[in-house]
């Protein structure tokens, strides 16, 4: 299975680190699972169960969200900020 790129929005890249606003809220993109080989075993396992995607770590509100890659192009409730 060859690696997915996945992206906000906006265009840009999602990468791990990220700044976002999720629902408003600040919040940060922790893991993102978009290629099967990945050697860290949560990325594997995200791919390997839901095709892909992006767990989001928002302290305030949700804790974590993990966001289907196939969903993030119309999830308009994420917005990058920054890079981390």
């Amino acid at each position: 299975m060859p690696a997915l790129i996945l992206k906000y929005r906006s265009g840009e890249e999602i990468r791990k680190g990220d700044r976002v606003l999720l629902h408003g809220n600040p919040a940060e993109i922790e893991v993102v699972a978009c290629d099967a080989n990945d050697p860290d075993p949560a990325v594997a396992w995200f791919v390997k169960e839901f095709g892909g995607g992006v767990l989001v770590r928002d302290p305030k509100v949700f804790g974590r969200l993990f966001i289907d890659a196939d969903d993030l192009a119309e999830y308009e409730d994420l917005e990058f900020v920054s890079r981390g």
